[in-house]
C-alpha cells in the first residue's frame, strides 16, 4: 500500500487556525457541526480558543484492555479472562485490505489531511446548513482514535464512559488539540495501527484481531475483501450493523464499503461486484471469558490467581492500582497447577461426590518443600447455576472462599508437633478415659481458661479407653488422649506451632487460646491444612503456598511474582515423629482406606461435631492434599444421606474424605518416584496394663470414625480417674477418627 505523508507540523497548524476560523464563523466550534450553535451553548469564540490553548499539549494513552492468558505449569491454557476481549497485532499483521477498507469508510483522505480534514468539515457544514440539522459529521480517523483512547481510558465507569463521549463542544476541543499532538508524534502508520486495535467492533471485540475471531475464526491478517469490507462496516454502529443479529443491514453496510472502496481505486469495480453478491460467509467463535472457561474444574484456582495478584502487594502499592492492572490485562500468568494432579482430583471428585449430592466437597494438593498448589477442586462447579457457586470451599475468605470449616481430629498432629518439639517424650502414656471433665485450669498465651461449666468430652467409642501412648491415640483418634496431652503442656505451645506451620482461621480471626482447640473446633480451609501436613513431609520446614510461576505483560516484559517463603517450623526429628505416628494411622488406624499400596503415605482423618464436616489430611514425600466434605452452610448432619450414590448412616473421615485422597493422590503421583519418609522407631503402641476405667459421667459422644476394637492393658499407673474443677473451656466437642 502506497502511503502518503501529511503536510507537517506547520502545515497542520495551519489547518488548525483556519478551522478555528471556519468554525467561529459558522457559529459553531472545532468540530461543533454535530451541535447547536454555541450561541444556544453560551460559548464565545474567544472563550473557545482560550480553552484550546489552555489544554495539556500530550496525549496519555493508557495501556490497552487486553486478554490474559492463565497457564498451567506446563504452559497448557487454563482459562482467558479480560474486562475487553482484545489481542494487539502490529499493522503488518493486519490485512491491507482491512486497512483500505477501514479508511475508506471512516476517512476517505486520511492520508492526505493533518490531524483536521478542513475540506470535510467545509462539506459537512454545508450539507448541516442546507438539511436545516446534523446529517453530517467530519471526525477524522485521527480525532476517532483520540475519542477511542478516552474511551478506553475511562474503563467500565459508566460516568466516566459518558463524559468520554458526550456531544460536547469542550471535549470536540480537547479531542482537536489531541489529535494534531498525535499526529506530529506517531505518524499515519502508527495511528492506523493503533486506530485498528483500539475501536470496538461490537460483540465483546475490541480491535481488529479479537473482530476477526469473533466473526469469521481467522486471524486480521487472513482476512479476504469481503470480511474486511463487512468489518470496516461495523464500526459505525456496533449494535445496528452487528451481523450476528442483524444480518441484512450488515450486508447493506459491507456493499456500501465495497462500493466506496471502488470509488476511490483501491479495488475494481469486478472485485466490488463479486464480493457484493457473497453471502456473509460467518464463522462466529463464542467468547470465551473468565475462570467460568477453566479446563478440568481449574474456575476455583483460576479465582484464587485473580485473588493472589489483587491481594499481594507484589502487583501494586494498593488495591486500586492492582485492579487496574488486572483490567488492563494483555499478561501470561504460568501457574504452579499440574494438568495430571488436576484431572485426577476433579475425577476423584466426580467419582465420589455428586454435583447434586446435599453435600460438597473440596481437594487441594501441593508440593512440600515448594509451596505450590499443583491441583485445586470441588464438587460443586464455578458458575451461577444451580448447584455451582462462586464460593472458592479450599480458601481462606480473603481470598475468594467461605468463613472455613472445623477441621475436627485432623489438628491432632499439630498438638503432637508442639509437644514433641517441646519435650515430650511420644511413649507418654495418659489414662485416656472414654469420658471425661476438661481439664481445668488450663495454661495459655495469656490468662489460664477454666472449666467453670463442667464441660465434657468423650471418644467416639467406648472401647476406646486407655492407659495408651501417643502412637495408639493417633491411630485411634482418641479424643481424651489429647486432651490431656494439652492440658500439660499448654493451649500456647499448640497455638504457636500451628502459627509456625500456617494454620490460621479462614476468617481472618486469631485461633482460640482452648483446650478444645487440639479437636479441631477451629474454623480452617483445605489450602491449609494441606501446606501444614506438607510440613511433615519437608524435614519440619513450612512453605507458603503460591499459585504463581511467573508473570510477562503484553510487551513480553517479566513482572516480579511473590515467592514461597520456607521457614523451620519444627525439627528434622520431631518431623520424622510424626510421620511415624501418621503412617500409623493409614496402616493401622482409622485411615487404612485412605492408604497408598506403592509408597510412603501418612495422614488423619476428622469428623466434626454433628458431622457437618469430615475430612482427611494427608502426604506422601513428594506431595500433600486436603479433602473435605461436608455442609457449606454448615447446617445439614451427615447422618443417614446418600453421598456419590453411596449411601452413609454416618460419615466418617476415613470412608468418603479417604478414598476422594486416595484416588486424587494416586492419579496425580502416577509417573512420579515413590520416595520414603523418614520415620524414627517409637515404643509399642500398647502398653501393658489394664483399661482405664471410664468416667461415672460419660458425656456426649463426638469424634469421628468409631472403629476402636478396645485393647485389654492392665493401668500399672497410680492415676485416678479424672475429677477435676470446672471451667469455661469454649468451642464444641469435635476430634475423632
Amino acid at each position: 500500500m502506497a502511503y502518503k505523508r501529511s503536510g507537517g507540523g506547520l502545515a497542520t497548524t495551519r489547518q488548525a487556525a483556519k478551522f478555528l476560523g471556519v468554525s467561529v464563523l459558522s457559529g459553531v466550534v472545532l468540530a461543533g457541526i454535530a451541535l447547536p450553535a454555541t450561541g444556544a451553548i453560551g460559548l464565545s469564540a474567544k472563550g473557545t480558543v482560550a480553552d484550546f490553548n489552555a489544554l495539556p499539549g500530550e496525549l496519555k494513552r493508557p495501556p490497552l484492555s487486553q486478554a490474559t492468558k492463565i497457564l498451567d505449569a506446563n504452559g497448557g491454557l487454563i482459562a482467558t479472562v479480560y474486562s475487553r476481549d482484545r489481542t494487539s497485532v502490529p499493522l503488518s499483521d493486519i490485512n491491507p485490505t482491512m486497512q483500505q477498507a477501514i479508511v475508506a469508510i471512516e476517512d476517505s483522505r486520511y492520508w492526505q489531511h493533518g490531524a483536521i480534514d478542513v475540506k470535510g468539515i467545509l462539506r459537512a457544514l454545508n450539507t448541516n446548513a442546507a438539511s436545516g440539522g446534523v446529517s453530517q459529521g467530519a471526525s477524522t480517523l485521527t480525532q476517532q482514535y483520540v475519542k477511542n483512547v478516552f474511551i478506553e481510558e475511562a474503563g467500565d465507569d459508566p460516568d466516566k464512559v459518558a463524559q468520554a463521549t458526550q456531544q460536547t463542544i469542550g471535549r470536540k476541543i480537547k479531542e482537536l488539540k489531541y489529535a494534531i499532538q498525535v499526529e506530529k508524534e506517531l505518524g499515519k502508520k502508527q495511528i492506523l495501527e493503533n486506530y485498528l486495535n483500539i475501536t470496538f467492533f461490537g460483540e465483546q471485540a475490541y480491535g481488529i484481531q479479537a473482530a476477526a475471531q469473533r466473526y469469521f475464526s481467522t486471524d486480521a491478517k487472513d482476512l479476504t475483501l469481503d470480511e474486511a469490507a463487512m468489518l470496516a462496516g461495523i464500526v459505525q454502529s456496533p449494535t445496528h450493523y452487528d451481523p450476528l443479529t442483524y444480518p441484512k443491514e450488515a450486508i447493506e453496510r459491507r456493499n456500501t464499503v465495497l462500493k466506496r472502496m471502488a470509488e476511490l481505486g483501491d479495488i475494481t469495480r469486478a472485485q466490488a461486484t463479486e464480493a457484493q453478491a457473497k453471502p456473509l460467509g460467518l464463522k462466529p467463535s463464542t467468547p470465551k471469558n473468565g475462570c467460568i472457561t477453566a479446563v478440568s474444574g481449574a474456575g476455583f484456582f483460576c479465582d484464587y490467581v485473580r485473588e493472589t495478584f489483587l491481594n499481594n502487594p507484589v502487583f501494586g502499592k494498593t488495591r486500586e492500582e492492582r485492579a487496574k492492572r488486572w483490567t488492563t490485562g494483555g499478561m501470561t500468568i504460568k501457574t504452579t497447577l499440574d494438568p495430571q494432579a488436576q484431572q485426577s482430583v476433579q475425577a476423584s471428585i466426580n467419582k465420589h461426590v455428586y454435583q447434586t449430592d446435599q453435600v460438597a466437597t473440596a481437594v487441594t494438593l501441593v508440593q512440600p518443600g515448594t509451596g505450590k498448589i499443583v491441583a485445586m477442586g470441588q464438587s460443586r462447579p464455578y458458575g451461577f447455576g444451580q448447584n455451582e457457586t462462586q464460593i472458592n470451599y479450599s480458601v481462606d475468605q480473603s481470598m475468594g472462599g467461605g468463613r472455613g470449616f472445623q477441621s475436627g481430629s485432623t489438628f491432632k498432629p499439630i498438638t503432637a508437633a508442639a509437644a514433641i518439639d517441646g519435650g515430650t517424650d511420644p511413649n507418654t502414656v495418659y489414662p485416656s478415659p472414654y469420658s471425661m471433665p476438661y481439664p481445668s485450669p488450663v495454661n495459655t498465651c495469656g490468662k489460664p481458661w477454666v472449666n467453670t461449666d463442667g464441660s465434657t468430652l468423650s471418644n467416639e467409642d467406648k472401647s476406646e479407653v486407655g492407659p495408651m501412648n501417643m502412637q495408639k491415640a493417633t491411630a485411634l483418634s482418641v479424643n481424651t488422649y489429647y486432651v490431656q496431652l494439652i492440658s500439660d503442656i499448654g493451649v500456647c505451645p499448640v497455638t504457636t506451632m500451628a502459627g509456625k506451620m500456617g494454620v490460621h482461621r479462614a476468617d481472618g480471626n486469631r485461633l482460640a487460646q482452648v483446650p478444645s482447640i487440639t479437636l479441631g473446633t477451629q474454623e480452617v480451609s483445605p489450602l491449609t491444612m494441606a501446606a501444614a501436613y506438607a510440613t511433615f513431609a519437608n524435614h519440619g520446614v513450612y512453605c507458603t503456598p503460591i499459585a504463581i510461576e511467573s508473570i510477562t505483560d503484553a510487551n513480553g516484559k517479566s513482572l516480579p511474582v511473590p515467592q514461597s517463603s520456607c521457614t523451620q517450623a519444627m525439627s528434622d526429628k520431631t518431623a520424622a515423629t510424626l510421620n511415624t505416628l501418621l503412617k500409623g494411622v493409614v496402616e493401622d488406624g482409622t485411615g487404612k482406606q485412605a492408604g497408598l499400596s506403592d509408597r510412603d503415605s501418612a495422614g488423619k482423618t476428622g469428623t466434626t461435631d454433628s458431622r457437618y464436616a469430615a475430612w482427611f489430611v494427608g502426604y506422601t514425600s513428594n506431595m500433600a492434599g486436603a479433602v473435605w466434605v461436608g455442609s457449606p452452610t454448615k447446617n445439614l448432619s451427615m447422618t443417614n444421606i446418600t453421598i456419590g450414590g453411596v449411601y452413609h448412616d454416618k460419615v466418617f473421615g476415613a470412608d468418603t474424605p479417604g478414598p476422594i485422597w486416595k484416588d486424587a493422590m494416586s492419579g496425580a503421583l502416577t509417573g512420579t518416584p515413590a520416595g520414603t519418609l523418614p520415620t524414627v522407631p517409637l515404643a509399642s503402641s500398647n502398653p501393658p496394663g489394664g483399661n482405664q476405667s471410664p468416667s461415672p459421667n460419660p458425656g456426649n459422644p463426638g469424634g469421628d470414625q468409631g472403629k476402636g476394637k478396645g485393647h485389654g492393658h492392665g493401668n500399672p499407673f497410680p492415676w485416678p480417674t479424672f475429677s477435676l474443677p470446672p471451667g469455661l473451656l469454649g468451642g464444641g466437642q469435635n476430634g475423632g477418627n
